[in-house]
């Protein structure tokens, strides 16, 4: 266990770990689920996303294996359902030749607060690996809907598969430690009128900006937070408005194909008709 993180040997690692590897010299990390034979499946931006388009997930989670590229080594490698983002990558390509690191379930408190970055553990326990497994592979043939940068990213996929939490009430913040790392921190605090007695100088000011941070990446942990609930990965879609989505997009293509439908029969009644005018 190291202070910003866990750094393991591919030895080290079991299927249903969650593990990541740091991006762009750690200014980011990418995160999935270890489900065995040199496999993890991740959470990415989906397949119909344009490169030449700004995606947040293009600089957050995204392996750099590009989907027109074959794997040299596992000829499954890449595997995506269309119109999802979640994808099955092998090892080498999901580390995109970067260090491999194990994400730490169930620590201590003082330890998570001892931990400089998030997104490295949490003080949630995580299930038995057949769950975690179970629900990787479900996810990969049903998708984890929407990728977004603060609320739905590669990390909160990974918790979800690990723990089986979600938030129910709509804070504008998902599970990752990443994110309640830039986002969760509560910034206007250090600006009210009792911090400012406390910020007189560099040092004060250094003080309570640190405490504000860790307090912020505690309070957001999913093992803290008092607004998760566990969620059957068979009900993910019902529980986060997926199904209600999929159900509006078959309707209006269904819509459009009545409508495309009609539109041929009516150019084709029409086509009858000046045939039969003519022969009159």
């Amino acid at each position: 266990m190291g202070l910003l993180s866990c750094r393991v040997e591919r030895s080290e690692i079991k299927a249903g770990d969650h593990i990541y590897s740091w991006r762009a010299l750690y200014t980011y990390s990418h995160h999935g689920i270890y489900v065995g034979g040199q496999k993890v499946v991740h959470f990415t931006r989906k397949k119909e996303t344009s490169p030449s388009t700004f995606d947040s997930s293009t600089i957050s989670s995204s392996s750099k294996l590009e989907p027109h590229l074959a794997c040299p080594t596992f000829p499954d490698c890449g595997f995506q359902q269309p119109n999802s983002g979640v994808i099955l990558s092998c090892l080498d390509c999901f580390l995109d030749k970067g260090s491999l690191y194990c994400f730490e379930y169930g620590v201590a408190p003082s330890v998570f607060l001892a931990k400089v970055r998030g997104g490295t553990c949490t003080t949630a326990f995580s299930d038995p690996p057949g769950t975690v497994i179970h629900r990787a592979m479900y996810l990969l043939q049903n998708g984890f809907g929407n990728y977004d940068l603060f609320e739905n990213n590669c990390e909160d996929f990974a918790l979800y598969c690990k723990t089986g939490l979600l938030p129910i009430d709509d804070q504008g913040i998902g599970r990752s430690g990443q994110a309640s790392s830039v986002i969760g921190i509560p910034l206007a605090a250090i600006f009210s009128s009792p911090f400012k007695l406390l910020m007189a100088g560099p040092v004060g000011m250094v003080t309570v900006t640190a405490g504000m941070y860790c307090a912020g990446r505690y309070i957001t942990d999913i093992g803290v937070r008092k607004d998760v609930v566990k969620v059957a990965v068979e009900d993910l879609a019902v529980n986060l408005g997926w199904k209600h989505s999929s159900e509006e997009e078959t309707c209006d293509d269904n819509s459009n194909a009545d409508d495309t439908s009609s539109a041929a029969y009516f150019s084709n009644k029409s086509k009858e008709e000046h045939a039969n005018i003519q022969q009159v």
